[in-house]
Order: structure tokens, then C-alpha cells, then sequence
């Protein structure tokens, strides 16, 4: 089988795409990696480096969700098609919405990691303001969900967000996210401290929150979801913020090996976010044993079940109380963190995501045989 992924470096879903497209190809699948939006540094394309059977074309074109984007789509979707036509995989799998109604004749998958209208109704509780910009991202997005022979969304909100807020798919799915467990440390004895990733600015991730209370233990939030190259010198925090009792370190962007060694040490990991249809940063601090303190979301509840301690919605009060409680009761942190680990070898590994996308690509396949 010879799949062709799109992805882009610029967002989440590149961890995601990178997880999708090891997978398939340790399975013997054939894959050819396009890329959007920003021509990777090589430190985010290190992992291919010994992934036989990879065919990587990298681009610089915009996306839907950026700006000036729709001067780009016709350029890129001539340059996808040729690339179509030239290699005849047998399934697109896309990660983003506008090319789902590419004119191919190859089963398109639309993988629907989030967009700038469910987002603005999870943040700001409102559908966004009308632009002439907005009119054509959701035209754009629309025509691609349509166009899709399956949509496939990381949640079952997530494919119900999607379908209320534009269409709902002719064929929906849902498959959700995985890791590799090898990549991760759960054995790692644990500091007295709470993790959290995320850009203060981000309304999304709100890991604020943390900033808005005391605690009675050390804070670490990661500034940043994309991690960086080796430095010269080593990363320190940026920024801390000592308030009576509440210390908290901001750190900016860290290396793939910083990041893990954080996941590792930390005891509690704090997943603030108000919007979070993918989800992988708290996915890696399940697989490091951390004990989840998470904001009270549908997709959390979804994902999650009894296996995170939850906040009530938004509340930095309610937080800072969760936190209080885990750091005073021991067992009950370390049963949390049990839990959170259990449930991601359980349902959340890489080698479950490939499978349902292997089956998910065959059942595509069939169909078209049996229509032509």
C-alpha cells in the first residue's frame, strides 16, 4: 500500500504526522510526506533519517488557516494533484481541510485536528465575527469536509463540533491519537512539582491559570509545543514569578530530550486547556506516569474517563485546590498517575492508531473497487 500524508510543521498535528507516518511505514507501507506552510528546520525532520521507505517533498505553500492563504490553494492543489497523478498512491490522508475535494481519483481522508470556528466557540462562547477572510476559510473547509470520502476527527466532540458547526460528513470516524511509549520515561522517581506546556498568550491552553493562585509546590510551564535543536548552552527558565508561596518557571522552547526528561520528573501535569481537540502534550505526560489535573472539557472527559483529577471548568481556584490535594495525599497521586499510565498503554499507543487507519484505508479501498 502507498499512502501520501500531508502535514505542516507549524502545529501540533506535525507530532501527530510524524507518529502516522513512522507507523505505517515500520508496517511496510509506502508513504510520501508533504509538507506545508514552513520548510522544516533538519532538527524536526531528524526522524526520517532512517525511515526506509519514505519519500519526503517539503513546500512552503500557505494553509487555510493562515493569512493570505487563499492565494496559495490553487498553486498547492495543482502541485498535490500533479504529485497524484505522477505517484498513484492509494489513499490521501490530509491533514488539513482544503484539499479534501482534491479532483483525484484516490480515497481522500480529512483528518480534523481543530479550525478557527469551533475554536472561537470553545474560547470566546461565540461564533466568529463575519470577514470576507472567514467567509472563504469556511467555504474552504466546508468543500473539503464534503469532498472527503472520510472525515476523521481525534474525538468524538471534535467530530461533533465539526459537524454542527459547518456539515456533517458523509463518513465519520473517529481515531484517536497515539504514541510510542518507547519515546517516554514512567520509571523516573518524582519531584514535588507541577508541568504544564503552553504559551501564556495562547486563550486556548489558559495555562494562566496557573499564575492566578498559590501553590504549595514548584510550577514549571514550557512556553512553547514545538520543541527546538540541540543549543550551545543550556536552556534555563526565562522567567520566574515567586508570590508568597507560588513559584512558577516559565521555560521557552526545549529540546525533544529536555521536554521528556520534564514529562519525567514531574509529579502533577496540569492540562488547562479550554480547547484541546488533539491532545498530545497530555498524552505524553500519561505515558511518563503523571498524575493529570485537568481542566473539566468534554474532550478530557471523552479521553480520559476516572483516569484525571478534573477542575471545574476554567477555575483557577478549583486548580490550585486540586493541586493542594494531590501534593498532600501521596497515594492518591500515585494512583492518579497509575491510572493516567494504564489507560495510555491501554487505548493510546501508536501501534492502535495505525491499525485503525490501516483498516480505515482498506475499507476506502474496497468501496472504490466496488464502485468502479
Amino acid at each position: 500500500m502507498h499512502v501520501l500524508v500531508t502535514a505542516d510543521s507549524l502545529s501540533g498535528s506535525w507530532t501527530y504526522a510524524r507518529e502516522l507516518v513512522t507507523g505505517l511505514v515500520t508496517r511496510g507501507v509506502r508513504v510520501t510526506l508533504v509538507s506545508f506552510g514552513d520548510i522544516p528546520l533538519p532538527d524536526q525532520t531528524s526522524w526520517m533519517d532512517h525511515l526506509h521507505g519514505l519519500d519526503y517533498r517539503p513546500t512552503a505553500f500557505r494553509l487555510e488557516w493562515m493569512q493570505e492563504a487563499e492565494q496559495d490553494l490553487p498553486e498547492s492543489s495543482a502541485f498535490l494533484m500533479s504529485l497524484v497523478n505522477e505517484l498513484r498512491p492509494d489513499v490521501l490522508h490530509l491533514n488539513h481541510f482544503c484539499y479534501g475535494n482534491l479532483p483525484v481519483d484516490v480515497p481522500r481522508v480529512v483528518m480534523a485536528h481543530g479550525d478557527l470556528v469551533t475554536w472561537t466557540h470553545a474560547v470566546h462562547d461565540r461564533a466568529p465575527r463575519p470577514a470576507h477572510a472567514l467567509n472563504w476559510y469556511r467555504r474552504t473547509v466546508l468543500n473539503g469536509l464534503m469532498g472527503a470520502d472520510a472525515v476523521v476527527a481525534p474525538s468524538a466532540w471534535m467530530l461533533d463540533c465539526i459537524s454542527s458547526c459547518y456539515a456533517r460528513p458523509r463518513r465519520g470516524e473517529v481515531i484517536y491519537p497515539g504514541r510510542n511509549p518507547i519515546f517516554f520515561n514512567p520509571y523516573v522517581s518524582k519531584d514535588d512539582c507541577v508541568l504544564a506546556v503552553g504559551r501564556l498568550v495562547d486563550a486556548s491552553k489558559q495555562v494562566f491559570l496557573l499564575t492566578q493562585q498559590q501553590h504549595p509546590l514548584p510550577v514549571c510551564i514550557v512556553g512553547a509545543e514545538h520543541t527546538v535543536p540541540l543549543p550551545r548552552i543550556p536552556i534555563r527558565a526565562d522567567v520566574k514569578v515567586a508570590i508568597e508561596e507560588t513559584s512558577v518557571a516559565i521555560r521557552g522552547p526545549q529540546t525533544d530530550a529536555q521536554l521528556r526528561a520534564l514529562y519525567s520528573r514531574a509529579a502533577i501535569y496540569a492540562a488547562t486547556s479550554r480547547y484541546e481537540p488533539l491532545g498530545m502534550s497530555l498524552l505524553e505526560a500519561a505515558f511518563s506516569r503523571c498524575a493529570i489535573v485537568a481542566n473539566d472539557i468534554p474532550s478530557y472527559r471523552e479521553i480520559w474517563g476516572d483516569a484525571a483529577l478534573y477542575f471545574r471548568t476554567n477555575d483557577a481556584a478549583s486548580l490550585a485546590e486540586n493541586i493542594r490535594l494531590l501534593n498532600a495525599d501521596r497515594p492518591m497521586r500515585r494512583a492518579y498517575a497509575e491510572l493516567a499510565y494504564t489507560r495510555a498503554r491501554e487505548r493510546f499507543t501508536t501501534k492502535r492508531m495505525i491499525d485503525e487507519c490501516l483498516a480505515l484505508y482498506r475499507s476506502l479501498r474496497s468501496a472504490r473497487v466496488k464502485a468502479a
